[in-house]
């Protein structure tokens, strides 16, 4: 199975790596077969937030490493990002934005709930404190996500192939039913389900960070409901919570893929997506959403994340998983037979995390 491409050349598309087994391909082809076999989408969020971030996202994207984007059609390089995506074929997707910098929507002209007295979205977690407060209004998140879905258009000259929430807004109460609203009339049918399997058994994560993840879990099972009356698809795995930025490394996403193949039947098809950061550090004033690059786009860790992905290390170690690295119109295109992701396949995989 191909776990990676030449520049260029669409991943998936090229013949399979050597064995990275001993004993050579005969006994990697039975490893394989023993265990479910992965399609994997790996997907770069904040394409579009940082010219230097986005040169990284490319270069991983070239390098095979990663098969999708997200991009922030308020970002400081949203313009030259799309057209990135055009230049190399990047397969591309909006990634929602609600709460970091200034919005693209009506809100941007006058007093909203949306946005702070400076004209700035409330920021990740003050975005999610004023939902859960019901001092959101829902009609003008829709007329925001509408405006960007727009935006997005203009820029590429086409629907995005998915999209997903910046800081995963899209699942929040109420946010997730205007959400699935919102695409279902753009016609859009994939977005991201961010229910990762043991998140929050995952000690290395600091305390702050992994009630983070497992508060994100509780709120994408809620939006499992609204994304599938709407029609909306989604990977049967997520993964990405638990390896973001320093906490990245070939073991623990190989350890993140193990736990969402638990208690599945040997020969089943897994479909997964691996959320990423990937790029080389913001040099302020350059980057961000109208307001300059955040702490965690301008540290170490985005480059630490692109190294990783583009290391030999992860390619053996996803290869010796029967991991193929795909994009997402390739799910697109499943074969007769096939299950698709929604409510139903999801129970066989995901459990709810530890608080």
């Amino acid at each position: 199975m191909c776990v990676g491409a030449g520049p260029g050349q669409r991943p998936g598309a090229g013949p399979g790596l050597s064995s990275p087994l001993p004993g050579g391909r005969e006994r990697w082809i039975q490893a394989a077969m023993a265990r479910p076999r992965v399609r994997l989408v790996v997907t770069a969020d904040d394409f579009g937030y940082c010219p230097r971030r986005d040169d990284g996202i490319v270069e991983a994207f070239l390098a095979g490493a990663v098969t999708s984007v997200s991009l922030l059609v308020n970002g400081a390089a949203t313009e030259s990002a799309a057209e990135l995506a055009r230049r190399h074929s990047i397969p591309t997707g909006l990634h929602a934005n609600l709460s970091e910098g200034r919005p693209v929507g009506p809100a941007r002209r006058g007093a909203s709930s949306l946005i702070g007295p400076e004209g700035f979205f409330l920021g990740k977690m003050g975005f999610r404190e004023a939902v859960a407060a019901g001092d959101v209004a829902l009609p003008q998140v829709r007329e925001e996500l509408e405006a960007q879905l727009s935006c997005f258009r203009e820029l590429l000259g086409r629907a995005p192939t998915h999209v997903d929430g910046h800081q995963h807004v899209h699942v929040l109460p109420g946010v997730c039913q205007v959400f699935a609203e919102a695409l279902q009339a753009y016609g859009v049918r994939f977005t991201r389900l961010p229910l990762e399997r043991g998140v929050g058994c995952c000690t290395w994560l600091e305390a702050p960070a992994r009630a983070f993840a497992c508060a994100v879990e509780r709120d994408a099972w809620a939006a499992v409901g609204p994304f599938s009356r709407h029609g909306l698809r989604w990977t049967d795995a997520f993964v990405g919570l638990s390896t973001c930025g320093r906490h990245m490394s070939a073991n623990r996403v190989s350890g993140a893929l193990a736990r969402a193949l638990e208690g599945t039947l040997a020969g089943h098809t897994l479909t997964a997506e691996l959320m990423v950061h990937p790029g080389y550090p913001s040099v302020p004033p350059t980057g961000g959403c109208g307001e300059g690059p955040d702490a965690f786009s301008c540290s170490w860790e985005r480059l630490h994340e692109l190294r990783v992905l583009t290391a030999p290390m992860l390619r053996a170690r996803l290869a010796q998983d029967g991991v193929q690295l795909c994009a997402l119109d390739d799910l697109d295109s499943k074969r007769p037979g096939e299950e698709v992701p929604c409510e139903a396949t999801l129970e066989p995989f995901l459990e709810p995390s530890l608080p």
